[in-house]
């Protein structure tokens, strides 16, 4: 089925001509729910909206909003050696929160979301909506049309961005290029989710220590593993649920270090709130020079966790995010910074244990009591959290663009749609999280670039935000420049102090994500290489008319669903399948399933179909698109949908076509209820099992993704039927390989 033409509305008699079920459904959309509406946008209820604002506090902020704890004993490693020190750094603090998580990521990159979805997969397929960058070439025209498409060409007026959308899709190394940092940044999104739960959790576990000195280090990592079981296990009850149990904790959390702020800020020194000057940032780089470059390593840990707003937006909405993070987590945590840099004026011996020591109490006889132990157990878990919601949200868009490994992606919330959990993915973080604690036991060398996964997505949303404002919103180039050079700048200081310690332990974060990065790319790879060779191989519709009018060939009572990845044409798999069994269905369907770049695809917008050969063959090609929130109807559903789409098209299908109304009316009377007849019969599930090797003459390197790396990911995740929810007694599974 190759792509057609644009059509111009205005052209009622070549929309006469069309054969296929694309009109007669856009037309049905009219009362249809748009992408992002309802609880996901910022229309919903205003009650809804601060309900979701109060389950982000739960989610989102876990891991930015306890960073108090450690950001200053991460800064002066050495201690503070001039009073004014404090002053500087806290400068730096309060101007990177500002700077980054609120007019970068609240302000701007929030609304930069596919309808409701963030993540770098969201800035990626909004990017490919306007240009067509994506490596499978299933593009049709059809999908510009669909009602929740949301994109406008190009005008000639509007040259800057034809001139971008030219150059990125006659460039290949443009397109390699946006889907490197795409998954780039995906992967480290992943390897923050699998390392932070193991770091903070052994990082808290080890406080215990301190009110129990009797325990081992062997101890210590067995209670950690213990609390990541726990911590992964509760995923499975999602985000809604999470939300609203880690919520009211984490909120009484933001009230109690915002007052302890102001308290310390009243009784300690209220000078320090000179620090909104950003001279004292210049001064504190004058005064320390290499040594306050390298501090901002400790600096960064302010905002770990703020790509979790973006990321993480699947699961509230844009408002919500709003309103949590300016009236809740932003003055909550600097009043924290700036009360305990008034304390450190007055006690600069304590800067390694500043948050405990600056709370009003009684006289502590310890650096820190048991209760100080229990908050970080809390700390861990609840910062762990933000990273995970995040990951699983990136991944679940990835796995819907063929970047990605089929895994099971569960829906957690019947009300908010984008909220979600995939098992094996839980899994799999957990399991590595677990090794990690167990393989290295201390945090001391994995601790020493914290950041950089957190860091590197920063600037990996600059870019494709950059590309974004020149090519969808269109922004002028003078405003796209400062966006650039502001956000760029900063991102790149606070990541060249990080590398400094990346031979120190920092590569680990590194190396985790580069491992993921390796697998999405051989998936996407190989699954690319595939389509084209199936597509190469396509069987012409003229030779299916040569095959079904074989002496040997018959038509046997039932319906036939013949899936394959192909939006074009007719598989090669079918002519196997005709070799090895020589019968086909009475009704034929040639099913595709299709992702498009947007988040959900409206239900009667979901099937095109289109007729193949002469009426009397009964062989349709139908395109089943989908949204990457959408979820997968179960199979009896999936069927009952399809042939009643069907139906509904064969009337359309005699409508366009002309004719006496009477004896189109029977014509299509007969035809559907054959169709009922056949599907009564029994519907038969067949699918391509093809087996990918790489060709003879092929380079090592080709031969070690194509035969290993593909073939171990394929034989161990989840299979094809078992992604589609097929029954084993309806399938029919027909072997094939191809050398590519």
């Amino acid at each position: 089925m190759s792509a057609e033409a644009e059509r111009s509305p205005s052209a009622p008699a070549e929309r006469l001509k069309r054969h296929d079920s694309l009109y007669g459904d856009a037309e049905k959309v009219s009362n249809e729910k748009l992408h992002g509406s309802g609880v996901r946008t910022d229309r919903g209820s205003w009650a809804r909206t601060l309900m979701l604002a109060f389950q982000s506090i739960g989610v989102v902020y876990g891991d930015i909003g306890t960073s108090p704890l450690y950001v200053y004993s991460s800064t002066f490693l050495d201690g503070i050696r001039h009073p004014d020190d404090l002053l500087g750094v806290l400068s730096l603090i309060l101007y990177t929160l500002i700077l980054i998580p609120m007019l970068k990521y609240v302000f701007i990159v929030l609304h930069a979301n596919d309808n409701g979805d963030g993540g770098t997969f969201a800035l990626y397929s909004l990017i490919s909506r306007y240009a067509k960058i994506r490596m499978i070439p299933d593009h049709q025209t059809e999908d510009a049309t669909v009602s929740n498409y949301s994109v406008e060409a190009p005008s000639s007026r509007l040259r800057r961005a034809q001139w971008l959308k030219e150059k990125l899709e006659s460039s290949k190394a443009a397109k390699i290029g946006l889907f490197t940092i795409t998954i780039l940044g995906t992967s480290m999104v992943m390897g923050d989710g699998t390392l932070t739960p193991a770091i903070s959790v052994l990082s808290a576990v080890s406080g215990i220590r301190e009110k129990a000195p009797h325990l081992t280090q062997l101890e210590v990592v067995w209670i950690s593993v213990a609390i990541l079981f726990v911590l992964f296990s509760v995923q499975r009850f999602g985000t809604d649920k999470v939300g609203y149990s880690f919520a009211p904790i984490i909120s009484v959390w933001f009230l109690l270090i915002a007052g302890t702020g102001m308290y310390s800020l009243a009784v300690h020194d209220t000078t320090i709130l000179r620090a909104f000057n950003p001279m004292y940032i210049i001064q504190y780089f004058s005064r320390n020079g290499k040594e306050a470059w390298v501090s901002l390593g400790g600096v960064i840990l302010c905002i770990t966790g703020a790509e979790a707003m973006f990321a993480d937006l699947g699961h509230f909405n844009i408002r919500a995010i709003q309103i949590s993070f300016t009236c809740i987590l932003f003055p909550s945590v600097a009043l924290c910074y700036m009360g305990q840099a008034a304390y450190l004026r007055k006690f600069p011996q304590n800067v390694a244990d500043t948050f405990f020591k600056s709370i009003p109490a009684k006289p502590m006889q310890r650096p820190c009591s048991g209760r100080c132990s229990w908050w970080r157990s809390w700390r861990a878990i609840i910062a762990s959290q933000a990273m995970l919601s995040g990951a699983f949200a990136i991944l679940s868009k990835a796995l819907s663009l063929g970047c990605f490994p089929r895994v099971e992606v569960v829906h957690t919330s019947s009300k908010y749609e984008g909220q979600v959990y995939l098992p094996e993915v839980n899994f799999l973080i957990g399991a590595a999280s677990v090794a990690v604690t167990l393989g290295f036991q201390t945090t001391a060398n994995i601790g020493n670039a914290y950041g950089i996964c957190v860091v590197t997505v920063f600037s990996i949303t600059t870019h494709l935000m950059t590309v974004v404002m020149l090519l969808a919103w269109r922004t002028p180039p003078a405003l796209v420049a400062a966006f650039y050079a502001a956000f760029g700048a900063a991102e790149f200081v606070y990541l060249s102090s990080i590398l400094s310690k990346f031979v120190e332990g920092g590569y680990l974060p590194f190396c985790f994500s580069l491992v993921l990065m390796a697998l999405m790319a051989a998936w996407h790879y190989v699954h690319v290489l595939r389509y084209w060779h199936e597509l190469e191989r396509a069987v012409p519709a003229a030779e299916l008319a040569a095959v079904l009018a074989r002496r040997d060939v018959r038509r046997v009572a039932g319906v036939g669903l013949l899936y394959s990845e192909l939006v074009q044409g007719i598989p090669p798999v079918f002519h196997r399948l005709v070799d090895k069994i020589p019968s086909v269905h009475a009704v034929f369907v040639f099913v595709s399933i299709k992702h498009l770049p947007i988040p959900r695809v409206a239900a009667p917008e979901r099937f095109i179909f289109r007729r193949v050969g002469p009426v009397s063959d009964r062989v349709f090609r139908c395109v089943a698109r989908y949204g990457y929130t959408d979820t997968m109807e179960e199979h009896t559903e999936f069927a009952a949908f399809l042939l009643d789409r069907l139906k509904l098209f064969v009337q359309e299908e005699a409508a366009f076509a002309g004719g006496p109304v009477q004896m189109a009316a029977a014509a299509v009377e007969a035809a559907q209820q054959f169709i009922d007849d056949e599907a009564a019969r029994g519907v038969v599930y067949l699918m391509g099992e093809a087996t990918v090797t790489a060709a003879a003459g092929s380079s090592v390197v080709k031969r070690l993704v194509v035969n290993n790396v593909y073939g171990f990911l394929r034989k161990n995740l989840r299979e094809s039927h078992k992604a589609l929810s097929i029954p084993k007694d309806q399938l029919l599974r027909v072997g094939i390989t191809y050398e590519i």
